[in-house]
């Protein structure tokens, strides 16, 4: 896995890659005494401070399992010899790990698709970003290694376009505005993410209400990084999180079976032409059947 350090980033290396791949400290300290991490294409130790510009690479010893395809449906958007994008339901998760191995958008893509990048190893060919497992909407998938280095240098580079639509509770106090904070692992949950006031990334989300309700506002969002639980974690933080949302939120409401949190727009450069592709997807049908609810 490469890692493309963002801008203003100063940080510890364990502490930035604890963030960024969800591993421990002690293991990525493990890793980096292993020689299995690289800053620059140098072994370092893990407490290195990294810069903007800094290039990590992370390739832990192969596991012993690798995805292996399943025939489950994936909703094909678009698709080339070098990318491929996915409007991806809510439920899915993205990738295998512990407790769920052959169920996820990985073991769909190698089944629909017949290549995938190799960069991010054998449980998570393909994957360039992800969305969480009850976010629903589009994802860009890199079907060779020169398209996955593009995708993944324009995501650093912020120039990658991401709009998401979000049902909050309450009402946000200003039409639009910029929520900027650094983002980390909660020092409650290490499952979970929180706001923090150090040792965390700078995470910049854009919002502008799109509809009021009684109760809740729709609001759209664009996101500047790509942290992780970014949104949901922000709208905890603004105090109006998102509806159906178990970790951040107060769970299944209205029928939901899961936030409602819709990635609704991507825009990005061809890795291979440079032309500039946008895609776009509507709400999810249960999606807009919470929002006829709560207009009538």
């Amino acid at each position: 896995m490469k890692y493309f350090v963002d801008k203003n980033e100063s940080i510890r290396l364990d502490i930035y890659l604890t963030t960024e791949t969800g591993y421990t400290r002690s293991y990525i300290k493990t890793l980096v005494d292993g020689g299995f991490i690289l800053l620059n294409n140098q072994r370092v130790k893990s407490g290195k401070i990294i810069k903007t510009g800094d290039v990590i690479d992370v390739n832990p010893p192969e596991p012993v399992i690798a995805a292996e395809p399943k025939d489950i449906p994936v909703d094909i958007v678009y698709e080339d010899d070098d990318i491929a994008v996915i409007n991806k339901p809510q439920g899915l998760v993205v990738h295998p790990a512990p407790g769920n191995w052959d169920n996820t958008l990985v073991n769909g893509l190698l089944f629909h698709l017949k290549n995938l990048s190799c960069i991010n190893g054998a449980l998570r060919p393909g994957i360039v970003h992800r969305l969480d497992k009850n976010t629903s909407g589009l994802m860009v998938v890199a079907k060779n290694d020169e398209a996955h280095l593009s995708l993944s240098s324009q995501i650093a580079l912020r120039s990658v376009t991401k709009i998401y639509y979000g049902l909050c509770r309450g009402h946000f106090s200003e039409e639009k505005g910029t929520i900027k904070t650094l983002i980390g692992r909660s020092p409650k949950d290490r499952k979970l993410m929180a706001v923090l006031t150090k040792d965390g990334r700078e995470a910049i989300t854009m919002y502008e209400v799109e509809e009021r309700f009684d109760s809740y506002d729709l609001v759209k969002f664009r996101i500047l990084t790509g942290r992780t639980h970014q949104i949901r974690v922000h709208c905890k933080y603004m105090n109006h999180p998102i509806v159906g949302d178990e970790e951040y939120g107060q769970g299944q409401e209205m029928g939901s079976k899961g936030q409602l949190l819709h990635s609704a727009f991507l825009s990005f450069e061809h890795p291979r032409t440079k032309e500039i592709m946008e895609f776009s997807a509507p709400l999810p049908k249960y999606f807009e059947d919470i929002l006829s609810k709560i207009r009538r």
